[in-house]
């Protein structure tokens, strides 16, 4: 058996499976008994747990907890809002759309790991939402709408699915003859990197007009190891960038150390820090968030200038309109009819021409 469904066939989703990688705490088991959510992660993501830390920046993301019943912030029917789907416009419940030329394709909810502060939870986690993924339905939709130029292949996780599906997908859309672009958003590389197989590769593999991108999610350089690297270099031989969407989440990405030290290892294993993402307000995740001004900051103060430009998300918020930076112009700070001030991460000053129209 391949090691990938190996990893699924001993999924550690129950508290027995649970207690050979980690010492769980009152609360955690609380949680897993009372909480009846989806909770699971593979064998391998489990075994880069602190066993005696509650606190392990995985352990925090992966294992539920009490905190999820608190919702102060959350907007109740948030992937319905958030994704359109209560809009005068029929799409099948695969397609969602915040754009004109670009949809995100559901093809499943079901993942490798299932994280806490997943948007999707009411979908993934919570399973308080039911939607019907039928993939021919998206197809056919998709192949109606020639103003569709990019299509993101989103779930759950669709590194999943078996190959055989996945090469499915990849033909039928590249079939299509007004698309552009096809993105998989997935954490295979990052919670089960051994999915990355050669059967995978060679189905990713082949030149076409229609390119493959593949966007990871990472959130702590804690789940960088070298499988991860190898499992990236190999998606790099395919002709696939490899970028990263993270997650600014508090308590485990939003101190200084922790988020300069996961962007300079997101580079070390070749993949490139796309954005960072404001924790949205799906109900349950209060606890991940930090205040909005949070992330900018810390890319001023811990990435601008001391690590490359390679390195630099862009911060924003996803939102039913699409995505909305929330970087603040910390650098201009004075304009004149004749210069504009700037200022660098170090508070160094200098000016260059204010050019009329």
């Amino acid at each position: 058996m391949e090691q990938w469904k190996d990893q699924l066939n001993n999924f550690v989703n129950t508290l027995d499976r649970l207690k050979k990688y980690i010492n769980v705490t009152s609360e955690e088991e609380q949680a897993i008994n009372e909480l009846g959510t989806v909770w699971g992660l593979t064998p391998y993501f489990a075994s880069l747990m602190d066993r005696d830390d509650p606190n392990c920046p995985i352990r925090k993301q992966m294992i539920p907890s009490m905190k999820e019943t608190e919702n102060k912030y959350g907007i109740e029917n948030y992937l319905i809002w958030k994704e359109n789907r209560a809009t005068e416009e029929k799409r099948p419940d695969s397609i969602a759309r915040q754009y004109h030329d670009r949809v995100a394709f559901t093809v499943t909810e079901k993942c490798c790991t299932y994280c806490r502060h997943c948007f999707r939870r009411e979908l993934v986690v919570d399973r308080s939402i039911s939607l019907r993924f039928d993939v021919n339905e998206g197809l056919e939709w998709i192949k109606q709408h020639p103003e569709i130029r990019d299509v993101l292949v989103t779930g759950g996780d669709p590194f999943i699915l078996p190959d055989d599906q996945i090469e499915y997908l990849v033909r039928k859309l590249r079939e299509i003859k007004h698309l552009e672009m096809i993105r998989f958003h997935t954490r295979a590389p990052i919670n089960m990197p051994m999915r990355i197989t050669p059967a995978l590769m060679k189905i990713l593999r082949p030149y076409h007009k229609i390119p493959i991108f593949i966007n990871v999610q990472c959130n702590h350089a804690n789940e960088i190891t070298e499988q991860t690297a190898k499992a990236v270099y190999d998606l790099l031989t395919c002709g696939i960038c490899v970028g990263n969407q993270g997650v600014l989440l508090k308590g485990i990405n939003d101190d200084k150390k922790s988020f300069q030290e996961l962007h300079l290892k997101l580079l070390s294993v070749r993949i490139r820090p796309y954005y960072i993402f404001y924790c949205e307000p799906a109900p349950g995740v209060d606890h991940f968030r930090t205040p909005v001004e949070k992330g900018a900051e810390l890319i001023r103060d811990c990435i601008r200038g001391t690590v490359s430009g390679l390195a630099q998300p862009m911060y924003v918020i996803a939102t039913n309109i699409g995505k909305i930076p929330l970087m603040p112009d910390y650098y201009i700070i004075g304009k004149s009819e004749t210069e504009y001030k700037l200022r660098n991460y170090k508070g160094e000053l200098t000016t260059i021409p204010n050019i009329p129209e």
